[in-house]
């Protein structure tokens, strides 16, 4: 089947590998246009874009995908199916509507549950004990098209955002695979989704990953886990003499025992201990400002000052 495949970041790569190499022809790659990123705000490319190069793929860099030279590019490589991982943007009829057999995309939940942009840490920060990955047709509202397969994934505890997204990016690049061959073979079936159930993920925003300590424990050990890599849990430490602010890459939840909010009631082997709204959160590892990742018995030693301070202050 002739595809046009379209995404952007490293979740993407794994799908566009299973259609590559699943004996259908590519008849190009669009991604997103290079982006500042870094410190020195140089220009980078998007994953997608260097590993479509690595293939030798045609690549294409709309700056929008409804412009109408994208429009005319993609008329002109005619493409039998669109399929659609991460790509970024609204992707608007005008586009999907060219394929004779419609445009398809990948999400990472469990539709109609965690429709929207950031549905992995969502799911965590919820406390859920599963999620998932979903084939779905394209169609006028967001990620309400037809579902055409889902598989199950569970939420280990240890799960972080990212670690999460590793495994759905996995699961989910054989399971667009599965459907392309459905849809080829004409055997796939569109199973409406309940309106009813719909659930939404907005976007994270860096101030997501400020940590309000008169939340219970649990929650923030969710929060801790659920922003990982970005925009990634973390406090002012100021009050301690520590670096302003503090990134918590690691915690857990100490049971039974109780403290001030935010005061930091121990600092020993197994990590620093910080009272909450409910509970104790004993953090394990850290990231001060500008520095690298350590233990939280390591940072202690550095910061002998932080027991019995406040931290959010």
């Amino acid at each position: 089947m002739r595809i046009l495949f379209m995404g952007t970041p490293g979740f993407a790569l794994p799908s566009l590998d299973a259609l590559a190499d699943g004996g259908h022809e590519l008849v190009a790659v669009a991604t997103q246009p290079d982006r500042p990123r870094g410190r020195g705000r140089l220009a980078a490319a998007p994953p997608v874009k260097r590993r479509a190069i690595e293939r030798g793929l045609r690549l294409l860099q709309p700056a929008s995908p409804g412009e109408e030279r994208f429009l005319a590019e993609v008329r002109e490589a005619a493409p039998d199916l669109i399929a659609v991982v991460a790509y970024g943007n609204f992707l608007p009829q005008a586009l999907w509507g060219l394929p004779p057999r419609g445009a398809i995309n990948l999400h990472p939940s469990l539709l109609p549950r965690y429709r929207g942009a950031a549905p992995i840490p969502r799911a965590i920060l919820a406390g859920e004990r599963e999620t998932g990955v979903t084939v779905l047709y394209l169609g006028e509202g967001m990620d309400a098209g037809d579902i055409i397969a889902q598989e199950r994934v569970p939420i280990a505890p240890d799960d972080t955002g990212g670690t999460l997204a590793e495994i759905l990016s996995l699961r989910g690049g054989a399971l667009l695979a599965a459907a392309v061959r459905s849809i080829e073979r004409g055997t796939s079936v569109r199973t409406p989704q309940d309106e009813s159930a719909a659930t939404f993920a907005p976007k994270l925003a860096k101030s997501d990953g400020l940590i309000d300590w008169r939340a219970p424990a649990e929650e923030i050990a969710l929060r801790v886990r659920a922003l990982q890599p970005w925009p990634g849990a973390y406090t002012s430490a100021a009050a301690a003499g520590a670096p302003r602010m503090l990134k918590i890459l690691e915690a857990s939840v100490c049971a039974g025992e109780s403290g001030e909010t935010g005061r930091v009631l121990r600092c020993g082997n197994e990590g620093i201990r910080v009272g909450t709204g409910r509970g104790v959160l004993v953090i394990r590892t850290v990231q001060p400002e500008g520095g690298r990742a350590m233990t939280a018995p390591e940072f202690a030693r550095g910061h002998r000052g932080i027991e019995g301070t406040v931290l959010g202050r």
